[in-house]
């Protein structure tokens, strides 16, 4: 039996294993917003990988959005050297999960097994996908003791929300620095013969129109910022989405839709705010005198950012020419622009290999619609060779009844493990 057998045995027989650390990784509800405990999962993870011969740092991302002594921004990273000088590899993956929202049939924190699927709130994104690289990693030390190089796990914080106080902020620590790292993989839930090459980019900006506040019984005495923002709606109908609609991309990007430009318009406030749930009273009969906007633009790798802007300023503009009295401004909340790994990178080819061995087929390349954690390790720490790929359907991901197949995890963690031993240099 060769080591390669041998491994994938050794990731089978962790089947059990495998799924009561899902299971453990979903009972704590790491909630995002506000970020809710952090450091439980970090210290859960820590004492995990202690015993597995890591070497262990909590790091908090101290002054990062969203951080605060309420809910502060912890985050772990774990190494495990080698007998030897080598490649450093290393699993990338987010604790935090996104709300629960309606419609689940089971407990969402409760990791219930049903039908050879974990469920809960972030089975599919992405504590399968950490559970699996946790269990790759100790199968391929058990196998190869005296493997050269080095295996670095890390859960990270706030990727739901941009990953500032997470990735971001190691990047600028240097942790994702290629002469500490060589070798990323994501487990994201890309599906497990897939391999995520990058995303597409994305501008999120805020667009507030300006009135004047009146009494709602005389509007014409002030000026609603409203109205102005439904022509502001009105021109996007008319000229952006016609025109976002005719831009395709090569990138492979999934689904399909996604292979085009995309705005969207992810909330409107103006006017009166909206009062505590047990407000009993009336609204007061006011004119608004703002309304903000705030826009999600998904675009290409094939667009210039700068273009970007200027199609929301060019509606604008468009809006103040035929519009009296029509005033905006526009605050930019972030930018991330695309990336895309080439498919000649080692990681990649690794990564195609092993999966080719564990499911008979070749992977297929593809791009996520919206950004992941890729974005930082390129921008801020210059490491390129990284990817993501990992177990779980992307469609389930924030959805009721979200799920993880086990027998997909324990394929992506045998895929895992055989692209350590290529990547390390032990076959």
């Amino acid at each position: 039996m060769d080591i390669a057998e041998k491994l994938m045995l050794e990731i089978s027989a962790r089947r059990d294993d495998l799924v009561t650390l899902t299971q453990d990784l979903i009972r704590i509800p790491t909630l995002n917003p506000p970020g809710e405990n952090y450091r439980e999962i970090c210290d859960f993870l820590d004492r995990r990988l202690v015993r597995s011969g890591f070497h262990t740092e909590l790091i908090r991302a101290e002054g990062t959005p969203g951080d605060s002594d309420r809910y502060p921004r912890w985050n772990l990273v774990a190494r495990r050297d080698g007998a030897g000088p080598g490649d450093c590899v290393h699993f990338n993956s987010h604790i935090d999960v996104v709300e629960v929202g309606r419609g689940w049939t089971t407990d969402p924190f409760g990791g219930e097994v049903r039908d050879g699927k974990i469920h809960g709130r972030g089975a599919c994104d992405m504590k399968g996908g950490l559970a699996a690289s946790i269990i790759a990693a100790e199968a391929f030390i058990a196998v190869c003791p005296g493997f050269h190089g080095a295996i670095e796990i890390s859960g990270t914080a706030d990727e739901e929300s941009g990953g500032f106080g997470g990735v971001a902020y190691l990047a600028e620590q240097g942790f994702f620095s290629p002469e500490r790292v060589q070798h990323v993989i994501i487990p994201e839930p890309l599906n497990k013969d897939r391999i995520c090459l990058g995303h597409r980019g994305v501008w999120w900006a805020e667009i507030e129109t300006h009135g004047e506040i009146a009494h709602g019984s005389m509007p014409f005495l002030g000026d609603c910022a409203v109205r102005h923002m439904g022509a502001v709606m009105t021109e996007m109908e008319a000229s952006l989405f016609p025109l976002l609609a005719s831009k395709r991309t090569t990138m492979p990007v999934v689904p399909d839709g996604a292979k085009q430009s995309t705005l969207n318009i992810n909330s409107i406030h103006g006017g009166e705010a909206e009062q505590e749930a047990d407000y009993t009273g009336l609204p007061s009969p006011c004119v608004p005198d703002s309304c903000r906007m705030v826009i999600d633009r998904r675009f290409l790798i094939e667009e210039d950012i700068d273009e970007v802007q200027e199609e929301v300023f060019n509606v604008l503009e468009t809006v103040a020419a035929r519009r009296e009295n029509f005033h905006y401004d526009v605050r930019e909340i972030q930018r991330v622009l695309p990336t895309m790994t080439e498919k000649s990178a080692p990681v990649v080819q690794s990564v195609a290999k092993a999966i080719g061995a564990v499911m008979g087929k070749d992977p297929q390349y593809v791009v996520s619609p919206g950004t992941y954690d890729q974005k930082h390790i390129d921008r801020i720490g210059k490491l390129k060779n990284c990817i993501a790929y990992g177990p779980g359907i992307l469609d389930l991901a924030h959805k009721p009844d979200e799920y993880v197949g086990i027998d997909d995890m324990v394929e992506s963690a045998q895929v895992m493990g055989r692209s350590l031993l290529d990547l390390l240099d032990q076959v």
